[in-house]
């Protein structure tokens, strides 16, 4: 069996190392990135912690599965007629089967100005241009700014608030940056912090934030953005250092595509009860509209359904139906402390950054190979300092 997936995330690599151990099976995986991106940890390696949390060679996780072709090539269409898929490079696939897992896209909302002046943590070259931003303040101009703003109090926005105010100190600490009051603001549209979670998790992450110094601003609506004032609700906050973490839209190549995917109203794939969107092609993680999309649990377990019926169907057997599973969520919100939460049960404090880090690692094994985890896994304990770009190494050198 020739099985194609595009997308090098979650989704798509488990999809790949589960097809891949049949030997008998042959695996295209097609990525517009050539590393496998852990993103429950892309907060943390904004803040100064190193980088090797958080991406992973492709080529590192495949390297012992001879079947597994990863080509690093970006997706511009389909054709189910055909089963052919069309790159930017000029190339043109083939696929018995396809299983995408493209993942998902940052939207603004249309709000002005934010898509020219607003930073983000999602890739590796938004932490880089926020980070440059950073250093640009503390270690050449030796100031802060007026206000660090984070857009959203999802979980990725409840991370960031709390880690980068220590950040932006330890910055200041090595480059000798007397430093006034850190104003790190936390602005969400909705009525409370974590809105999709329980009221008594939004009550307990709301006040530690505000023991870290934090200030929660819910209800508040964002309505445009210049070079050094963000409005919100009507009033002016001084800041060139907003981050949206808010707001994500399905990758638009599904909605190029009226013939073969039906849309949800979230935007999301419809699919059937085994993940398929139309014959022979299946969507799979973020993408699908199936409950609790849009978490790393979530594609991993779509993966494996998704591979484990292929198995099924090649001996003659019919594929189960989808289930979704309620995925445990956890939520750093500082250090030594995180908010567990699943079902009825809830955690806080200590245990639940304890629980949080053994879901990490957890999570790495589920897609690296062991050494290759347990490596990702203790960067979390790694502090970047020589990161700097060649602009800013030449700035540090003057200083």
């Amino acid at each position: 069996m020739h099985v194609t997936i595009i997308g090098g995330g979650f989704g798509g690599v488990k999809a790949a190392l589960e097809l891949a151990k049949n030997t008998k099976n042959r695996i295209t995986l097609i990525t517009d990135k050539p590393d496998f991106q852990y993103y429950p940890t892309l907060y943390s390696s904004a803040t100064g912690h190193s980088h090797a949390e958080s991406w992973v060679p492709l080529g590192e996780i495949f390297a012992d599965h001879v079947n597994v072709h990863v080509y690093v090539d970006e997706v511009t269409g389909l054709n189910a007629t055909t089963k052919t898929i069309h790159a930017a490079s000029g190339t043109t696939y083939k696929y018995d089967v396809l299983v995408m897992a493209l993942g998902v896209v940052t939207t603004y909302f249309g709000i002005p100005g934010l898509e020219t002046y607003a930073y983000g943590i999602k890739n590796v070259e938004e932490i880089q241009r926020l980070k440059q931003r950073l250093f640009i303040d503390i270690a050449e101009k030796g100031r802060l700014d007026k206000n660090y703003v984070i857009i959203g109090a999802g979980p990725t926005g409840i991370e960031l608030s709390a880690a980068i105010g220590t950040y932006i100190k330890r910055l200041c600490r090595h480059y000798g940056v007397n430093r006034h009051r850190i104003r790190v603001r936390l602005v969400e549209a909705a009525p409370r912090v974590l809105p999709r979670s329980h009221p008594h998790t939004s009550r307990h992450v709301t006040r530690r934030l505000k023991k870290l110094g934090v200030s929660v601003e819910v209800g508040k609506r964002v309505e445009k953005e210049n070079a050094h004032q963000l409005i919100v609700s009507g009033n002016p906050i001084e800041s060139h250092t907003v981050i949206w973490t808010s707001g994500v839209a399905n990758h638009p190549l599904y909605a190029a595509h009226p013939h073969i995917f039906t849309l949800a109203k979230n935007g999301r794939v419809v699919v059937d009860e085994h993940l398929q969107a139309t014959k022979d092609v299946y969507v799979i993680g973020d993408n699908a509209a199936t409950p609790f999309t849009g978490l790393a649990q979530t594609a991993i377990h779509d993966a494996l359904t998704v591979a484990a019926n292929f198995e099924r169907m090649k001996k003659g057997k019919k594929p189960r139906k989808y289930r979704a599973v309620l995925p445990v969520q956890a939520i750093p919100v500082g250090s030594r402390w995180a908010v567990v939460e699943w079902r009825w049960i809830r955690i806080y404090g200590l245990a639940g950054a304890l629980l949080r880090r053994a879901a990490d690692f957890v999570g790495y094994s589920e897609v690296l190979p062991f050494g290759t985890a347990i490596g990702a896994w203790k960067a979390a304990t790694v502090y970047e300092n020589d990161y700097f770009t060649p602009t800013l190494r030449r700035i540090r050198k003057r200083k």
